[in-house]
């Protein structure tokens, strides 16, 4: 049994051996005596780390087209630095389950009834994929993994702090938000610089567990405090969205980062702690979330609102939403229709209900078994095993060798899961502003792969 699991999550694949073998390989290193003789590719590593901190710097203050300019120079400079690489290191099985998702989705391409639209939607995918490569190589640095969670973390706190002073001087709602008949009809739910309430919950999801990691991670009190109020200001940011699924993906996240948590301090706690500190933290965690519910009215219409089926608007528009995608699903089951936004509004009018038109299919699941069918669904959940998986292998390897690294590793783990457990009910996960945080998290985890096997450069 554990020898299948082994092998179901690429857990012993012996990398060398195909990169011994693969013809495509063999291009790497190819360049290298021209880096050699480059005083600015000396800085290959930095200035690749200086366009993902250009990517995040940027990503909630400009338009889409531009974080796309970004997207595509991190790519090729991703490309320029592996074929000038002599040691060609950084590939793990997460990427190679990357690679294949990729492959299937250009398949789906091929296959699609609406080619050159589902095109658009590959170029854009394979742009994220090329930015999650770069990142997955950088991050091998501690240093400069750590200038680049600081650089996201301070413009998250910038997002957020805006977003707070849109709650108290109160700002504009760009769109029905909430059901017009509900008592929150004039609530102000914050949307900071991304315009969009749930899209700057999704957003702010990471930054509230990176910045939770911070406190343990950062060296100082100055610099421990400053984290202690990114995480309270991000949190509260978060709240104030009223976003229904930002708060689902907070509760997920937080839960796990708990978890993760008392698994890393387990080892070094009494007895007492070691039973009763995880049902403690849990309940007050819990607690907390009951009394919120209970006694503060904009939280407890907000939370029974879910509950409340088609007598909710949003629930109702979802709802129908969902109905005809079940619809699209069914008659291209396989492969779906192609990757991308782009091509769901080229066939979603074919299939929608009457005055409910969206923009894709309000559920991350649901978008991808639409964009590359069943076989598609099957690759991204394979994806998502083997990076938990090694996740949870690096972790216990950092927890034998006492690495305050592992912090931002079990941040990196919890953000995924609340990113999932919000992107059940939403597809903001596709927004640039957030897409590029989702692979920046898969490539946290990835980056750590090289470094545990070579014995921890850090």
């Amino acid at each position: 049994m554990n020898s299948a699991w082994q092998q179901i999550t690429l857990s012993n694949l012996p990398l060398y051996q195909w990169r011994s073998a693969s013809y495509l390989y063999q291009l790497v290193g190819c360049l290298a005596a021209w880096r050699r003789g480059s005083w600015l590719m000396q800085w290959g590593e930095t200035l690749g780390a200086l366009l993902v901190c250009l990517v995040f710097a940027l990503a909630p203050f400009v338009s889409n087209d531009l974080v796309g300019v970004l997207l595509f120079a991190s790519g090729a400079f991703w490309l320029l630095l592996t074929l000038s690489d002599e040691a060609g290191a950084g590939v793990t099985p997460i990427h190679l389950l990357v690679l294949l998702y990729w492959a299937i989705s250009a398949v789906a391409t091929a296959m699609s009834p609406v080619k050159a639209a589902a095109l658009v939607g590959l170029v854009k995918l394979t742009l994220y994929l090329l930015f999650f490569a770069l990142m997955a190589r950088v991050l091998r640095s501690r240093s400069l993994r750590s200038g680049i969670i600081t650089v996201y973390l301070h413009v998250a706190l910038i997002v957020s702090v805006y977003g707070l002073r849109q709650w108290i001087f109160g700002a504009a709602q760009l769109a029905t938000w909430v059901d017009a008949e509900s008592t929150l009809a004039k609530t102000t739910r914050v949307y900071s610089y991304l315009g969009n309430p749930n899209l700057l919950a999704a957003y702010l999801v990471p930054a509230i567990a990176l910045s939770l990691a911070a406190i343990f991670t950062w060296r100082g009190w100055i610099c421990k405090a400053l984290a202690v109020i990114m995480f309270g200001v991000n949190s509260l940011c978060l709240i104030l969205t009223f976003s229904r699924g930002g708060w689902i993906g907070l509760v997920v996240m937080l839960f796990t980062f708990l978890l993760l948590l008392f698994y890393w301090f387990s080892v070094n706690l009494p007895p007492f702690w070691r039973t009763w500190s995880l049902p403690i933290l849990l309940g007050g965690m819990a607690g907390f979330v009951v009394l919120a519910v209970l006694f503060v009215e904009p939280v407890r219409d907000r939370v029974l609102s879910m509950f409340v089926g088609r007598e909710d608007s949003s629930n109702n528009f979802r709802l129908n939403v969902w109905a005809a995608v079940k619809e699209m699903i069914a008659d291209r089951p396989i492969l779906g229709i192609g990757p991308g936004n782009t091509a769901f509004n080229k066939v979603y009018p074919l299939y929608m209900r009457a005055r409910y038109t969206a923009l894709s299919a309000y559920s991350v699941w649901l978008e991808v078994m639409v964009e590359t069918g069943f076989i598609g669904l099957m690759c991204f959940l394979w994806l998502l095993l083997v990076t938990f998986n090694q996740g949870w292998q690096q972790l216990r390897r950092l927890r034998e060798l006492g690495s305050q690294q592992a912090f931002w590793l079990i941040a990196a783990i919890a953000s995924l899961l609340g990113m999932l457990a919000h992107g059940t009910f939403d597809t903001v996960l596709y927004r640039p502003e957030v897409n590029t945080l989702w692979w920046f998290m898969i490539a946290l985890i990835a980056s750590y792969y090289t470094n545990l096997r070579q014995v921890v450069r850090d």
